[in-house]
């Protein structure tokens, strides 16, 4: 276990460096700030390559127990000062933890998936924070996989893994191009579902009960007309205020558990 103390120490500047996403891929590591997103990382048998800790900033009794688990593991151990750790950080308010990890390279071929599978396609989500919240109602929601497809932001990005609360790590999370994802979904069979205004039918008026990929765009300009058109199901989200869209993860959570109390109440109800 190395101490740190200087700004100006070779490992802080390499992590530095990390910000951007061409180093990122180049050295295929994502960045991982904050006690919960690494402890949710461990959980799903991610191995961390390093892990930067700042105990004068740590606010419970769990983190030494995190800092001991990952070094049982085997990652690098770096202490840091406060301004050491500050120059890495990217919460305004950080918890102590850095880790780095290698990136997820999941392929659609390799989603190991149930016979109604519920998925999610995220096409051209521009903002790493609403690709991290969509994450997390994912795996609220039990989502069996999250296909980002044609990516504006990169699902390695900082603030998508932070905004997540580590739940990148927790789902099956493949990137893939509107071609292949749109092979993929009719070679198995999975239902595509579209959110648009333009349809008669409320979200609640159709059935998710079997295979079934929600499909979500952009905020400023919606799905594309090619999955638009490619659509199985078209829904509408009523709009009964003056505002006539909603956060591209609100909407996305809607549609989510729609489906969750369509399958939960096929299901029979337990014996007492």
């Amino acid at each position: 276990m190395l101490q740190i103390t200087s700004t100006q120490n070779p490992r802080i500047k390499e992590v530095i460096k990390l910000d951007k996403r061409s180093y990122r891929d180049e050295q295929d590591i994502v960045v991982v700030e904050g006690f919960r997103e690494v402890r949710r990382a461990l959980d799903n048998g991610r191995i961390p390559l390093a892990h930067f800790f700042c105990p004068e900033l740590f606010q419970g009794e769990n983190d030494a127990p995190l800092v001991e688990r990952s070094n049982q593991i085997g990652a690098e151990m770096f202490e840091c000062s406060r301004d050491v750790f500050g120059k890495i950080a990217y919460r305004d308010r950080p918890e102590g933890h850095v880790a780095l990890f290698r990136q997820l390279h999941l392929t659609l071929g390799g989603l190991k998936l149930p016979s109604n599978p519920l998925l999610i396609v995220a096409e051209a989500i521009e903002k790493p924070g609403n690709l991290g919240s969509l994450l997390r109602s994912a795996d609220a929601a039990g989502v069996h996989g999250v296909i980002v497809c044609d990516r504006c932001t990169d699902i390695h990005n900082p603030n998508c893994v932070r905004s997540s609360i580590g739940t990148l790590f927790s789902l099956p999370v493949v990137e893939a191009s509107s071609d292949d994802s749109l092979a993929w979904l009719r070679q198995n069979g999975i239902k595509i579902l579209a959110a648009t205004p333009n349809t008669k039918h409320e979200y609640t008026d159709v059935d998710m009960r079997g295979g079934i990929a929600i499909v979500v765009g952009t905020e400023k300009f919606g799905l594309s007309d090619r999955w638009m058109k490619e659509a199985d199901l078209q829904v509408r989200i009523p709009m009964l205020g003056q505002i006539d869209s909603l956060n591209v993860a609100c909407a996305t959570t809607i549609l989510l558990y729609e489906a969750v109390r369509q399958r939960r109440l096929a299901k029979p109800l337990p014996a007492n």
